[in-house]
């Protein structure tokens, strides 16, 4: 079992990427929307000296439009969401493109919902504010909160994956009964898909701050945000894929429409979008 389970993981993994890849092809201008935000956010640090060393990094860390630019960076990445999904779990690349009603509506909900998580991260109140902590408390708090959110992330995946493929009948209350029994795989997969790309976002500033000569920082920059652009995918389907899997073990549609219209064989070979 362990080893199925191990085998599982690699198709869905190789699954994720590939996927990325495909889409990227198929789809360029909804690939590019992550990558110009990113690139526009570079653009505004690089003309605030984030990179020119340790001392300017700190010191544009903190600035108003830089932080805006993040928080238009964020929403970005959410933006190919409605798409990909589609793309990963519909046999069909045509009607994965296809502006369908009510899922994109039920997308523009998850949307709207993400949109607001991501501002209130970046310019809301503090959460654990009322608890007035201080030090090594207010720390433990916060750390706390941030795994108890991801924890919940998790739980709510099958909501966010269905609603995209017109799903209604899958809240946020059935997602958790979904996602119950799965979660260690769903958290695996999401270090699968995330974690390697995240280490060449963070590794490519962390070059650009300490080592490359300015010459080469745009260039860095502008690498880094097509990386960015293959994160955004990359989040988005370790999240499908682990929806996926656990529906499958239940027996549970996360799809509307046609019965062939939900890929049930991990080991396909994603086409071009444009067939």
């Amino acid at each position: 079992m362990l080893t199925d389970t191990w085998t599982d993981m690699w198709a869905d993994t190789k699954a994720i990427y590939r996927g990325a890849g495909a889409f990227a092809l198929a789809f360029p201008l909804l690939f590019l929307v992550p990558v110009a935000v990113e690139m526009a956010q570079h653009v505004v640090e690089l003309h605030a000296g984030m990179y020119a060393n340790e001392a300017g990094a700190k010191l544009a860390e903190s600035d108003p439009l830089r932080l805006w630019f993040g928080f238009a960076k964020t929403i970005a990445l959410l933006l190919p969401g409605y798409w990909f999904v589609r793309f990963l779990l519909l046999d069909d690349p045509k009607r994965a493109a296809r502006i369908e009603w009510p899922a994109f509506g039920l997308w523009l909900v998850i949307f709207a919902i993400g949109a607001v998580q991501l501002w209130w991260s970046l310019f809301g109140p503090d959460l654990l504010a009322p608890l007035d902590l201080e030090g090594s408390a207010a720390t433990t708090g916060a750390a706390v909160l941030a795994i108890a959110a991801q924890v919940l992330m998790i739980y709510l995946t099958a909501w966010i994956v269905a609603w995209p493929l017109g799903n209604a009948r899958i809240g946020p209350f059935r997602s958790i009964a979904i996602m119950h029994g799965s979660f260690w795989y769903a958290l695996a997969l999401m270090v699968a898909g995330i974690v390697p790309l995240m280490a060449v976002h963070y590794g490519a500033a962390i070059v650009a701050v300490v080592w490359a000569p300015p010459a080469l920082d745009w260039a860095l920059m502008a690498l880094d945000s097509v990386v960015v652009g293959f994160l955004a995918l990359t989040m988005t389907g370790s999240g499908a894929l682990a929806a996926r899997r656990a529906a499958m073990r239940r027996n549970i549609r996360l799809a509307e429409g046609r019965p062939e219209a939900f890929r049930e064989d991990r080991n396909f070979v994603l086409g071009s979008g444009l067939k």
